[in-house]
Parts: structure tokens; C-alpha cells; sequence
């Protein structure tokens, strides 16, 4: 063992302050340095990974979000390291400021990009907007403060006992990377689904101010002057006071803040597995919305034209057996349900929660016409391309992808050549899918790669469109992208195997769309000829393309 008096050895890191003035043994020191950064390694964890989850929650675009908020986090926790060294000399007094300050803002960044969000009306469609740039500020604001703490606990762990860098290094990282591994596992599994990203992130900045504060206070008290020791203890215990504030009121700032963003007329919030599912309206005569993650899915008057235009077009030839892919509202199974040849429908949805409120919600088995409830109908709750892997092949005379626009990130292989070749194989010879594929006017590239993708997968298709005329429905994949603002229509693709597109039309003998009609049909699939792009490569798994 190496005493803080000893000469340095060869290669020791070099040593510019003396020793701390410990109240325990040099090896409990040191153990309770190394579970300190454990437990702020852990936290700096669930900040990161809570703005990932909003980011990509509120602003949609996964991927896009997560490498913004990464890349600027890791940025800037590389500056936050080097402006650290200036604080070496005060390293106790420096890594119990820090901590404080980095619980506030990472305790509290949750709250208030929520807020930002719920009352400025979404996310504009410029990177520099405010609620954008918020984002921006709180990744770099953490990223700066986390990255500054390694450099300040290595000054003091080599206070307590000098030894070799390297040594040092691998004590301090092991400890560091065995807290994010807690921290990563923490938040997925417990806070989120416990206690909601509010309180988890309050109740993070808690223990991180409380970390810091008691290893400080605590192990190296002695080396603060009694005003340091007196402004780091009273902002500590503000701070503490500031986050247990905000939890007691989490509750009424989320209900205030829902309201804003759904209206005054919420009724049901639920963070399922999956997503968060909102139901506003719906009873005593007020029209159903259905809000999933914070995107109108069901909406007025355009429900119906929407679900009679994506299963309608599909129903005119064979239809006994329906595989619906999606659609856990159940608002597609009853269009399919309408027609007195069908024999049997399986809804796959991944949604387990959204399934629940279908059947049992009063506004919304009301307005699905209590689909779930046919003995028609059969259930499965799993993901479709998983499902579609192990399903019988040719079981099916009609398909209906019922699905979140292509878009969205996590919707992205659901639009992909190897679903569609799954699809195909369930299908019968002669039978049709139809696809909902997003926006024609606001995506018409997004959309003729959907048309392009099931053609390289086998597949004819015609496309074709409904207009919309309420306001918000549905929201799209991106707010990034204007899609705060409703799209003006509804894209569709129906398709059968081969290299003959099936013609457009309604089911003669069949029940009578309220919305629409064989002229509306025709018209709107010219309309959406006149927007066609043609030579896009296929979507697959590997390249996406939306």
C-alpha cells in the first residue's frame, strides 16, 4: 500500500494537493468514493435515457432523436471533462456543486419539456424552435455536468490513496459503467413503469443530490471551509425541497398539462407496455378521440371515412377469412363484421392495453360497435411480423394493415419487403390486402416507396386516397415535420399477388359505406396517380427507406 506521504513510483499520476483529512480509514474512503460513482453513474444514465424517451414520445422519429440526444450529450461531456481540470484544486467543493446542480436540471428536465410541450402547441417544424431547443439545452446542460464529475472524483480518490493511474482509471470506470448498467435497467423496468417519467426523473435527482451531498459533507468535510460547507448543505437541501415540491404535485401538473395538450374532455390515460393511450370524449354525445402517444388516431366524423375507405375496397372478392394486423381499437373489425360472408377474424395487436379499452370502454366498444364481443372475432396480442413468421400459409382472403404510418420509426418494418413476402404467404391466391401508407399530399415519397416495396415483394397494387376534414386526425409519425397540423388525406394501396392491379371498387352486394362511394373511389385514385413517383428502391429491414 502506498500512504498519501509516500514518494510517488514511476508512472503514478502526478500529485498537486496533499492528502484528505478523512474521518475513516483510507480503504473505507475509497469504498465509499467508488459506490458515490456508482450511484451518480447511475443516475447520469436515467437523465439520458429519459430525454431519449420523451424526444422520441413527443417529437416521434426514434432514431433521429435518440442520435441527437446521444451525440450532444456525449459531445458535451467531453468539454465538461476538460473544463473540470480548472477545478481540480477544489475538487470536493467542485463535485458537490456539481451534483447539486446537475440534479436540479436533470431532476427537473422531464417536467419541463413536458410543460413546453402541453402549452406552446407541440413541436414546430424548425430545429431551432423553442421546445426543440430546450432539448438541445438540457442534453448539453447534463452532458456538460456529467462529464465533469470523473475527472473531480479521480482527484479525490488519488486524495484519499495514491496509486497508479491505470489503477485508478479501472477502479473508477468499473464502478462507473456497473452504475449506468443499474441506471439502463432501472429506468425501463422500474421507474417507467412505476412511477412515469416525471416522478422517475424528480425522484433520480433526489438520490443524486443526496449522493453528492453526503459523500462531500461526509467523507471530505474537512478539507471545505465552514462557508463552503454551510452554502453546499442549504443549496443541497433547496434543491431537495425544489424536487419533492414538484413529485407531490406531479400528479395535478400532468392532469393540468394532458388537458392542455388533449382538451378538457380526457376521460382515460394509460401507459400501457407499448404506449400511452388517451381517450377523450365519447360519452353523452361528445365525439370519441383516440390519442396514441400523443397522436389522434380516432377522430370525428373522419373515423368513418377513414376505416370504411382502408376495408371497404378490400372486402369485394373473397372474404370469409379476415386477418386484421393492427387495429386494436376495433373499429376495422367492425367494417369487416358489416359483411354477412364473413367467418372468422384475427385482429393481431401488440397492444395488450389498447385491446382492454376496446372492449371495456363505454365509449369505445360503443363506437367499434362492440366488435370484440362476436365470437367472429379472435384476439392475439403480439408484435405482426413475429406473428406472420410462424401463421399458416394461404389461411387468409383478405389482409388488412390497419398500421402507424410508415414514418414512425418503430412502425418502419411493418412496411418493409420481407413483412409484405410474410403477408403474401398467408394470403390465398386470389386474395387482397390493403395497406393504409400515410399522407398522399404531406409524404408523397413516403408513400409511392410503400407502392414500390410491395410490388418488389409480389405483389399489384392500386392506390388510392380518402380526403379529411377534421382538424388533428391523425397525427403524424413526425412533429418535426408539420405533422402537429392534420394531413388533408389518407393513402391507401389494395393489392394481390401477381402483376395485375386489382380494380378499384365497392363490394356490390355488400353493406353500403356511409362515407363513401364507387365515384369518390375513382376520383380519388386518379387524384393520387397525378402525385406518383416512380423508380423508388424497396423499404427492407437492413435499408429502410422511410
Amino acid at each position: 500500500m502506498i500512504e498519501p506521504h509516500a514518494p510517488a513510483r514511476p508512472g503514478a499520476a502526478p500529485w498537486t494537493g496533499g492528502p484528505a483529512r478523512l474521518p475513516v480509514r483510507p480503504g473505507t474512503g475509497r469504498f465509499l468514493v467508488l459506490v458515490c460513482v456508482f450511484v451518480c453513474a447511475a443516475c447520469g444514465l436515467v437523465y439520458e435515457l429519459e430525454l431519449v424517451a420523451f424526444a422520441s414520445y413527443l417529437i416521434g422519429d426514434s432514431v433521429t432523436q435518440a442520435s441527437v440526444v446521444l451525440s450532444v450529450m456525449v459531445f458535451a461531456m467531453g468539454i465538461g471533462s476538460l473544463a473540470a481540470k480548472r477545478l481540480r484544486w477544489h475538487a470536493a467543493a467542485g463535485f458537490g456543486a456539481i451534483e447539486t446542480a446537475l440534479a436540479l436540471v436533470g431532476g427537473c428536465s422531464a417536467m419541463a419539456l413536458y410543460a413546453v410541450f402541453a402549452w406552446t402547441g407541440g413541436w414546430g417544424g424548425v430545429w431551432a424552435d423553442g421546445p426543440r431547443a430546450l432539448l438541445v439545452a438540457f442534453s448539453l446542460a447534463i452532458g456538460l455536468l456529467v462529464g465533469a464529475e470523473v475527472p473531480l472524483l479521480m482527484e479525490l480518490i488519488q486524495r484519499i490513496r495514491r496509486q497508479d493511474a491505470g489503477g485508478a482509471v479501472a477502479d473508477l470506470f468499473a464502478a462507473d459503467y456497473v452504475g449506468a448498467l443499474v441506471g439502463g435497467l432501472a429506468f425501463p423496468f422500474l421507474l417507467l413503469p412505476f412511477l412515469g417519467q416525471l416522478t422517475g426523473a424528480l425522484l433520480t435527482g433526489s438520490v443524486n443530490v443526496v449522493a453528492g451531498g453526503a459523500l462531500v459533507l461526509g467523507l471530505f468535510r474537512r478539507d471545505l471551509t465552514r462557508r463552503a460547507r454551510w452554502t453546499l448543505l442549504l443549496v443541497g437541501l433547496a434543491v431537495l425541497a425544489v424536487l419533492a415540491s414538484a413529485a407531490a404535485l406531479a400528479d395535478e401538473f400532468e392532469r393540468a398539462a394532458r388537458h392542455a395538450v388533449y382538451g378538457r374532455d380526457v376521460r382515460v390515460a394509460l401507459q400501457t407496455d407499448v404506449q400511452e393511450v388517451v381517450l377523450a370524449g365519447g360519452t353523452h354525445g361528445r365525439p370519441l378521440d383516440l390519442f396514441l402517444d400523443g397522436r389522434l388516431r380516432v377522430g370525428g366524423r373522419d373515423e368513418r371515412r377513414y376505416h370504411e375507405a382502408l376495408v371497404h375496397p378490400a372486402m369485394t372478392g373473397p372474404h370469409a377469412r379476415v386477418l386484421i394486423l393492427g387495429g386494436g381499437d376495433g373499429l376495422a373489425a367492425r367494417e369487416v363484421l358489416r359483411y354477412g360472408g364473413v367467418r372468422r377474424v384475427d385482429v393481431v395487436e401488440l397492444d395488450p392495453g389498447l385491446i382492454g379499452l376496446a372492449r371495456n370502454d363505454p365509449g369505445l366498444s360503443a363506437l367499434n360497435g362492440h366488435a370484440f364481443a362476436d365470437p367472429r372475432v379472435r384476439v392475439t396480442t403480439a408484435d405482426a411480423l413475429t406473428w406472420l413468421r410462424g401463421a399458416p400459409q394461404t389461411a387468409y382472403d383478405v389482409v388488412i394493415a390497419d398500421l402507424p404510418d410508415p414514418g414512425i420509426t418503430a412502425s418502419t418494418k411493418l412496411y418493409s419487403q420481407e413483412f409484405y413476402g410474410l403477408t403474401r404467404r398467408v394470403l390465398a391466391p386470389d386474395g387482397r390486402l390493403v395497406v393504409h401508407a400515410g399522407p398522399v399530399a404531406a409524404r408523397p415519397r413516403v408513400f409511392w416507396t410503400v407502392a414500390s416495396t410491395l410490388r418488389a415483394s409480389g405483389f399489384a397494387a392500386s392506390p388510392y386516397r380518402v380526403l379529411g376534414h377534421d382538424s388533428g386526425f391523425p397525427a403524424g409519425p413526425d412533429r418535426s415535420a408539420g405533422a402537429s397540423r392534420a394531413p388533408h388525406d389518407w393513402g391507401f394501396l389494395v393489392a394481390v399477388p401477381g402483376d395485375s392491379a386489382p380494380r378499384l371498387a365497392l363490394s356490390p352486394g355488400g353493406p353500403r359505406p356511409r362515407t363513401l362511394t364507387q365515384a369518390d373511389l375513382i376520383a380519388d385514385a386518379r387524384a393520387v396517380e397525378r402525385t406518383r413517383i416512380d423508380g423508388l428502391p424497396a423499404s427492407t429491414l437492413v435499408h429502410p427507406r422511410y
